[in-house]
C-alpha cells in the first residue's frame, strides 16, 4: 500500500487504546493498524498549511513570511497570558483571535513524564492531553478567557512543571503521582481573580496509547537528514511514531511536509 500526503497533527479518537488517523487530501489511514509493520517514510517536499505553495518549511506548518503574518501562530498560541481579545485589542487578526481567546478554556495538571501545568481550549480537552503523551489528567481552572487561563498557568509554573520530558514520556519513564492531591496543593497560587473558576469535582482521566514496546535509546527522524527512512513501527504516544530500533518521528513536528508512505 502506497500513500501520499502534506503530514498533519494525527487525528485522534478516544478508545482503549487511542485510535490515531492520518489524514491526507486523498487518503485516511488508521495508524493503528500499521503497528507491527515495516512502514517506509519518503521524504517528497512542501506545502506551506498557509499558501501551498512548495516553500521551505520554517516552523509549524509555516514557511517562513505566513509563520510572520498567519494568526494562528501568533505568540499569544505559546503564552496565553499575551492574549489581548477580551480587551479588543488585535494582534495579527481580531476576528480569528475573538473566535479563539473568548472561549471556555481549561488550565490542567498532565502526566505524561512529569507532572506539569498547561492550557487548552475546553474543546480541545481531552485532545492536547493525547497530544504530549499524558497518561493522566486533570482539570484545575475553566476561565472564559484565554487570557486568564494564560496568567494562571504563569503563577502555577511557580510551583509546578510546564514542560514534557518527550524523552522520558517516549521510553514510559513516568514519575507518578496522585493529581488530585496535586491539584489540591497548589490551588492556593490560583490568581485572585481566577478562584471562582477553580473545579474540585473533576476526577483524574486516564489515556491508553497504543504502544507494544516502548525504546530504550531515542534516535530522532529528521527528514531533511535522512529523506528516506524503513521501521517497524512499534508504537504511537503523543504524536509520536515509535519504531522497532528506537527511531521516533514527530509528527506535528514534520507538518508541512510531503511524504511517501509506503506500507510493507
Amino acid at each position: 500500500m502506497q500513500y501520499q500526503g502534506v503530514l498533519t497533527k494525527m487525528e485522534t479518537e478516544i478508545g482503549t487504546p487511542i485510535q490515531y488517523y492520518l489524514v491526507f487530501e486523498s487518503d485516511f489511514i488508521n495508524v493503528n493498524q500499521l503497528l507491527n509493520k515495516t512502514v517506509n517514510i519518503q521524504f517528497v517536499g512542501y506545502q506551506c498549511l498557509a499558501c501551498g505553495e512548495n516553500k521551505k518549511i520554517y516552523r509549524q506548518g509555516y514557511c517562513y513570511d505566513d509563520f510572520y503574518n498567519q494568526p494562528q501562530v501568533g505568540d499569544w498560541i505559546m503564552r496565553p497570558e499575551l492574549s489581548t481579545a477580551h480587551l479588543g485589542v488585535e494582534d495579527r487578526d481580531l476576528e480569528y483571535e475573538k473566535k479563539v481567546q473568548l472561549q471556555p478554556h481549561i488550565v490542567y495538571l498532565a502526566n505524561s513524564s512529569n507532572v506539569k501545568v498547561g492550557v487548552t481550549r475546553k474543546s480541545q480537552v481531552p485532545t492536547r492531553w493525547i497530544d504530549q503523551g499524558a497518561h493522566k489528567a486533570i482539570e484545575i481552572v475553566e476561565t472564559p478567557n484565554r487570557y486568564l487561563a494564560g496568567i494562571t498557568e504563569v503563577a502555577l509554573k511557580n510551583h509546578v512543571a510546564d514542560k514534557t520530558n518527550w524523552r522520558k514520556m517516549l521510553k514510559n519513564e513516568v514519575e507518578d503521582g496522585d493529581l488530585t492531591e496535586y491539584r489540591e496543593r497548589i490551588k492556593d497560587f490560583i490568581p485572585d481573580e481566577v478562584k471562582d473558576y477553580y473545579i474540585a469535582s473533576n476526577k483524574e482521566t486516564t489515556i491508553d496509547f497504543p504502544v507494544i514496546e516502548y525504546p530504550t535509546k531515542l534516535k530522532s527522524l529528521n527528514l531533511e537528514k535522512t529523506p528516506e527512512y524503513s521501521g517497524v513501527l512499534k508504537g504511537i504516544k503523543g504524536q509520536y511514531l515509535i519504531f522497532e530500533d528506537d527511531t521516533v518521528f514527530n509528527v506535528r513536528n514534520n507538518e508541512g511536509y510531503v511524504v511517501q508512505l509506503t506500507i510493507l
